[in-house]
């Protein structure tokens, strides 16, 4: 840990392990329930949540405990930091970011906790961002901006082959007008304020994958961009996906493809493909 602001964020942002060793980062896990027997998120795989949904075997999933945040803290210190960045997942879909508010209050060192009003990579952005500023040098003020203003250039679209793991979850949010039409249409989502909007309604899945890439493209403009594609055991079409988008967007940077981890699988179950746009 040689920067003197230190970044936190936890198990949703979806970095790889590499990134996380390349930036210093620390990643609190959120955890995970199958069946009864908790793991942390990382410590199962997608898969093995997204298989559980299928044969109804019960899934749930819970935030970290504010003295994990404390802990977290308190071990940044030790290890020479000055100061903490703490970037979370939307405090409208998950209780992190006020554990994380509260864990704040017994560090030894001043943290300010951000709300980053979304999660995947539209978390991730945000803070490789902040980390990138704090390798630089600077203070906690700008590395917090730095965080915040990528976070105002993200958009989050997403499909989902199904509401009812979203229904299950209570994260369904303005999306739950939907539901008396699901088995009509197949829904296009979008992260709004930090919670789970309806975007549009299309007949078919293969018009709602042509729709995504085309909002996708059409939000990034011409200018450079970031961007990602998420998706939960739908590998070949998110492939598809972000192979049309690289010869669609010639300025993008390399596009990440990831799979979601199994906290973000629990609730939106299989079938998920997602695009987050961060404009540079």
């Amino acid at each position: 840990m040689s920067a003197r602001v230190h970044v936190v964020t936890d198990s949703t942002a979806g970095l790889s392990t590499h990134e996380v060793l390349k930036h210093g980062l620390t990643v609190v896990p959120l955890q995970v329930v199958i069946g009864g027997t908790s793991y942390d998120d990382g410590a199962t795989s997608a898969d093995a949540v997204a298989e559980a949904l299928k044969t109804f075997t019960p899934v749930s999933t819970s935030r970290p405990a504010p003295q994990t945040f404390a802990d977290t803290y308190a071990a940044c210190a030790a290890a020479g930091a000055e100061s903490v960045v703490s970037i979370h997942l939307s405090g409208d879909m998950s209780g992190t970011f006020e554990a994380a508010m509260i864990g704040a209050k017994e560090s030894p060192i001043p943290v300010r906790v951000v709300d980053s009003r979304s999660l995947g990579m539209g978390l991730g952005f945000p803070v490789l961002a902040a980390a990138a500023t704090a390798a630089a040098g600077e203070d906690q003020a700008t590395v917090e901006a730095a965080a915040r203003a990528r976070m105002s250039t993200i958009s989050s679209y997403f499909y989902v082959d199904t509401l009812e793991y979203l229904r299950r979850g209570g994260r369904i949010g303005a999306a739950q007008a939907l539901l008396g039409t699901a088995l009509a249409v197949k829904p296009l989502l979008t992260i709004k304020g930090g919670r789970i909007v309806p975007l549009e309604k299309v007949r078919t899945s293969s018009r709602a994958i042509a729709r995504l890439a085309d909002i996708a493209v059409q939000r990034a403009g011409e200018a450079p961009v970031q961007i990602a594609v998420h998706h939960l055991g739908n590998l070949a079409k998110a492939q598809t996906l972000a192979d049309g988008l690289t010869e669609r967007l010639p300025l993008a940077e390399a596009i990440v493809l990831r799979e979601v981890g199994a906290v973000i699988g629990a609730h939106v179950g299989p079938g998920l493909l997602a695009v987050v746009v961060s404009p540079l």
